[in-house]
């Protein structure tokens, strides 16, 4: 049995009080397909190995894409570009959420990834053989939140597609996978709401989906 991982991480807020200005207009939530994390490993650190010791003391060992320069973002989805890897992307315009799901942000939140994992599956980038393992970036410090997100998809799963799947919460520095996954949710937060698709751009290859919920 081989393994295959999903890495997937969101940018932007779920926020809807649009008369705050920190309020995103946008929610986007990436998800990363790989079958060898260590060559994301490895990305991760070839990446840290370029920068001097005060740039790895300010990152605290972590790849924050909202504190890289941008020629170190672009090096990297350049250098992903050439890896066996797939990027699945959902993203929200906040206006179009009905107002039942504003007031419940953590429902919300497990339905949106569970709609990414449902088109995942669909897609068919493993075989029933395959060895599934999710990694999630760890958003939630309630572990009750924590272990219902988890349940909630591992039963998704289960039930409408018959596939059994592990699901697991951990940090960026746990998961180097995750920091992969960060750049890709903010690229793709930013071509929405900055209108900037120069870092997407690099990376449309891999890309497998790209869509809407509730529209645009």
């Amino acid at each position: 049995m081989s393994s295959c991982y999903v890495y997937f991480d969101e940018s932007g807020d779920l926020g809807f009080d649009f008369s705050k200005s920190r309020t995103t207009k946008h929610f986007v939530v990436a998800m990363l397909f790989c079958r060898d994390p260590k060559r994301i490993d490895k990305l991760v650190n070839k990446t840290f190995a370029g920068f001097t010791k005060t740039e790895t003391k300010s990152l605290g060992g972590v790849l924050h894409t909202y504190k890289l320069r941008p020629a170190v973002r672009k090096r990297l989805l350049r250098q992903l570009q050439n890896e066996d890897v797939s990027v699945l992307v959902i993203m929200l315009n906040k206006e179009h959420v009905h107002i039942g799901l504003q007031d419940a942000k953590h429902a919300l939140y497990n339905y949106v990834v569970n709609i990414l994992l449902d088109r995942l599956i669909r897609k068919k980038l493993f075989n029933g053989e395959d060895d599934i393992k999710i990694v999630a970036s760890r958003r939630e410090t309630s572990k009750f939140l924590n272990e219902n997100f988890v349940d909630y998809l591992r039963h998704q799963a289960a039930r409408n597609h018959s596939v059994d799947i592990s699901v697991s919460i951990k940090t960026p520095k746990e998961e180097k996978g995750l920091q992969i996954a960060d750049l890709l949710a903010w690229s793709f937060f930013y071509k929405y709401e900055r209108g900037d698709a120069s870092y997407v751009d690099i990376i449309s290859e891999k890309v497998v989906e790209e869509n809407w919920l509730f529209g645009r």
